[in-house]
C-alpha cells in the first residue's frame, strides 16, 4: 500500500505543470479586416435561484429582422442547455460605436401591488443573467461604482437589478461592449479578438420614435452603412448626443450624473450600446481563455494544492494503518498457520483460528442475489473507466472550453462505448458465482443503469418543459439518446459478455465446502452501520474540497479546468477506497463472517451517501426555494451519487477479491 501512495506522489510531481488551465484551443482562429462584420451572438439566460435555464428571446429583448437564427448545435450542447442564437448588435472590426440604437421594446406593464408582474420584473427578480458571445468568446461582466470596477469572468452580467429603497425593478438597457484585438502575426491587416467584456447600465431614455424607421441606409446586403437610428432621445447623455463633435464613450459618470434615474423593467424601453476596440499585443489568441478558466484567478492554485495535501494525509494514515496492522498481523498469521502442529496443539484443536477457519467458505457466492452483484461491479467498471477517460482526456488538454459540451459529450460517447468492458466484467463475475441465467444477467447489465438514469431524466425533462427552461431536451436529441443505448451500448455489452462467458472463471486457491459455516455473533464496531460511517467518511475526506468546486461549476455556472488536480484526486480517492474497503475486509475475516462480497461494496460505495449528504449542504448556497428546483438539484444529485456509489464499490469489491486471494495461496489448507 506504501507503493499506492508513492505512485500518487509521482503523478503529482509529474502533473506539477500541467494541473492548472492548460487546453488545446481546439477550433481555427478567425481572422478579421478592419471592417469586417462581427457577429454578437446569445446563449441561454441562467440563474442561480431557479436552476432553470431559459432562451434570451423568451422576454421581449430586440430580436434581428426575420427573427433570431439558432447556431448548429452538438449534442452536449443541447444536453447541457445551450441555446445560442443571432441578435441584432452590429459590430464592425476596429470600428468604435457610440450610443448605438437597436430597437424599441415594451416590457409591459409597470410593477402595481395585487398585479403579476411582466416577465423581465420576474426575470431580474430571479436573478437572471445574460450570456453574450463574440467570436466563440463568452462575455466578461464589468461593474462599476464610485470607487472600485470589478471584472468577472463567470455567469455573464445580470438583466436588471433591484433598486435598494424603492424594491423595483430596473433593466440594463444600455451596454458598453468592450472587445480586444491584436495585430495577426506574419500577416498584414488581420486581426483576432483575444477578450469581450460587457459592461450594462440602466439608462432612461426620453425619446420619441423616429418618423423613418425604415431600412433606407442599408445596402444590398443588408449591412448599415451609418448608424441605425429608432428613436429621437430627448435627454441624451454626452455619448448620444449628435450634436457632439467631440465622441465619447459612455461612461459611469454619465450615467449616474445629477438628474439622471435609472430605466424601470416596464413600458417602451429604447436600448442602445457602445463598442470600444482597443489592441492588446501582449495577449495572445490561444490564451486568451486562460483567465475564463482560472476565474481570473478568484480560486488560487494554493487551495488546490492543500485539497490534494490533505488528500495525501489520509493515503499515508491508512497506508500506515495497513502497514501496521495488517502486514504485522499477517506476517504472524502465515507464520502460524504454515508451521507444523504439535501434538499438544492437535489434541486441544489449536490448529485453526482467525480468517484461517473460513477458508471454505471465504469465495463462497454471494448470499444475496450473486446477479445483482455482478451487474452492480459491470457497471461501476463502465463508470469507473468512463470517469477515467474523461479526466485523462481533459488534463491532456482535448477537452478544450472553445467547444461547448465537448466535455459532456465525451462522458456520453466513453460511456457508451464502455459497454462492453460492462458486459464482460458482468459474465465473468456471474459465471465464476456460478449463475444459470446468463441472458437475464446480460439484459440487466444493458438496460439496468441506463434505464434508470433515462427514465429520472425523462421526467426532469418534463418537468423543465412545463417551466419552459431551455433544459428541456428536444424529441430529435432524444432520438439520438435512444439510438446511442440500444444501437451502440446494449449490443457493446452483449459483445463483451459473450467474450466474458467465454473466458474460464475466476480460479480461487482454496476450494469451497457444500456446507456453509456458522458464524458466529459479530461486535458492534463490525455491523453495517459503523462500516458505512468509517468505510465512506475517509474517501469522502480526500475529495469534498475538489467536490465544493466541481458542484460550482454545474450549479453556479462557474468554470472547472483543473483537471490535472482532478486527475490526482481521483486516484487518491480510488486508492483511499481500495484501502479502507481491505481493512475492514480483514477484520471481518478474523471475525470469522465471510459474507464480504456486499459488505466491500457498500463500505467502499458509502462514500456516495458523503457526497448526497453534502448535496443538501451545499443546496443552501443556491438561495432558491421553488419546488422545480428541488426535484431537479437532488434529482440530478442522486443520479450523480448513485454512479459514484457503483464506481466506488466495484473498486472495493476487486480490491478486496485481490487481497482475499492473496492471503489465501499464501497459507498451507489441509
Amino acid at each position: 500500500m506504501r507503493g499506492s501512495a508513492a505512485a500518487v506522489l509521482a503523478s503529482a510531481t509529474m502533473l506539477w505543470r500541467t494541473a492548472e488551465a492548460f487546453y488545446l484551443p481546439g477550433v481555427n482562429p478567425q481572422s478579421f479586416e478592419e471592417g469586417d462584420v462581427v457577429k454578437m451572438k446569445v446563449n441561454k439566460m441562467t440563474s442561480q435561484k431557479t436552476l432553470m435555464p431559459v432562451d434570451y428571446y423568451r422576454l421581449p429583448f430586440c430580436a434581428p429582422e426575420g427573427g433570431p437564427k439558432m447556431d448548429n448545435e452538438n449534442l452536449g450542447e443541447f444536453l447541457a442547455g445551450d441555446r445560442i442564437e443571432s441578435t441584432p448588435y452590429r459590430l464592425k472590426m476596429k470600428t468604435d460605436m457610440y450610443c448605438e440604437q437597436v430597437c424599441i421594446s415594451n416590457l409591459g406593464r409597470a410593477e402595481q401591488t395585487g398585479l403579476s408582474p411582466n416577465k423581465v420584473v420576474r426575470a431580474i427578480r430571479r436573478n437572471y443573467h445574460n450570456n453574450w458571445i463574440v467570436d466563440n468568446l463568452n462575455a466578461a461582466s464589468k461593474v462599476e461604482d464610485d470607487k472600485t470596477v470589478t471584472t468577472r469572468y463567470w455567469q455573464g452580467f445580470p438583466v436588471g437589478f433591484i433598486a435598494p429603497n424603492s424594491q423595483k425593478a430596473y433593466i440594463h438597457n444600455h451596454v458598453n461592449l468592450e472587445i480586444q484585438y491584436h495585430n495577426v502575426e506574419n500577416e498584414v491587416d488581420k486581426y483576432r479578438i483575444v477578450r469581450f467584456t460587457v459592461e450594462p447600465f440602466s439608462l432612461k431614455h426620453e425619446f420619441e420614435p423616429a418618423e423613418d424607421d425604415d431600412d433606407d441606409d442599408k445596402t444590398e446586403d443588408g449591412e448599415n452603412v451609418e448608424s441605425f437610428k429608432v428613436a429621437e432621445i430627448m435627454n441624451p447623455i454626452r455619448s448620444c448626443n449628435p450634436a457632439n463633435k467631440e465622441k465619447k464613450h459612455t461612461t459611469y459618470d454619465m450615467v449616474y450624473a445629477r438628474g439622471r434615474e435609472p430605466q424601470l423593467a416596464s413600458g417602451k424601453v429604447l436600448f442602445t450600446y457602445d463598442v470600444i476596440w482597443t489592441e492588446n499585443s501582449s495577449l495572445h489568441w490561444a490564451s486568451r481563455w486562460d483567465i475564463y478558466l482560472s476565474m481570473d484567478n478568484a480560486i488560487p492554485a494554493k487551495v488546490h494544492w492543500l485539497s490534494i495535501a490533505n488528500s495525501l494525509v489520509i493515503v499515508f494514515v491508512l497506508s500506515a494503518m495497513i502497514a501496521a496492522i495488517l502486514v504485522r498481523n499477517l506476517r504472524r498469521d502465515y507464520a502460524r498457520y504454515n508451521r507444523l502442529a504439535t501434538d499438544e496443539e492437535k489434541a486441544e484443536d489449536l490448529e485453526e483460528f482467525g480468517w484461517k477457519l473460513v477458508h471454505a467458505d471465504v469465495f463462497r457466492p454471494p448470499s444475496f442475489s450473486p446477479l445483482l452483484m455482478s451487474v452492480c461491479c459491470g457497471t461501476g467498471v463502465q463508470l469507473l473507466c468512463m470517469a477515467f477517460l474523461t479526466v485523462i482526456f481533459a488534463a491532456m488538454g482535448f477537452l478544450s472550453p472553445a467547444n461547448r459540451g465537448s466535455l459532456l459529450m465525451a462522458q456520453l460517447l466513453l460511456y457508451v462505448l464502455m459497454g462492453s468492458v460492462s458486459g464482460y466484467t458482468t459474465a465473468r463475475l456471474y459465471k465464476t458465482f456460478k449463475g444459470k441465467s446468463w441472458q437475464k444477467a446480460t439484459t440487466c447489465a444493458a438496460l439496468g443503469f441506463p434505464g434508470v438514469v433515462f427514465g429520472v431524466f425523462f421526467i426532469l425533462d418534463i418537468l423543465a418543459l412545463t417551466q419552459g427552461s431551455s433544459d428541456a431536451v428536444p424529441f430529435a436529441t432524444m432520438v439520438v439518446l435512444l439510438v446511442l443505448w440500444f444501437g451502440i451500448s446494449t449490443p457493446l455489452v452483449f459483445f463483451g459478455a459473450y467474450f466474458g462467458y467465454k473466458q474460464d472463471a475466476i480460479e480461487f486457491p482454496v476450494n469451497t465446502s457444500n456446507i456453509p459455516r456458522q458464524i458466529p455473533d459479530q461486535p458492534w464496531f463490525m455491523g453495517i452501520p459503523f462500516t458505512l460511517i468509517v468505510g465512506g467518511i475517509l474517501p469522502f475526506g480526500s475529495c469534498f474540497v475538489e467536490l465544493y468546486f466541481i458542484l460550482s461549476s454545474v450549479w453556479m455556472d462557474q468554470y472547472y479546468y483543473v483537471f490535472g488536480f482532478l486527475l490526482l484526486v481521483f486516484f487518491i480517492l480510488i486508492v483511499t477506497c481500495a484501502e479502507i474497503t481491505v481493512l475492514f475486509c480483514y477484520f471481518q475475516l478474523c471475525g470469522e463472517n465471510y459474507h464480504w462480497w456486499w459488505r466491500s461494496f457498500c463500505t467502499a460505495g458509502s462514500t456516495a451517501l458523503y457526497v448526497f449528504g453534502y448535496s443538501f449542504m451545499y443546496f443552501k448556497q443556491l438561495e432558491t426555494n421553488a419546488f422545480a428546483t428541488y426535484i431537479l438539484y437532488f434529482g440530478y444529485m442522486g443520479l450523480a451519487s448513485l454512479a459514484l456509489f457503483l464506481m466506488t464499490g466495484a473498486v472495493g469489491v476487486f480490491s478486496s477479491l485481490y487481497f482475499n486471494k492473496a492471503i489465501f495461496s499464501s497459507i498451507k489448507i489441509d
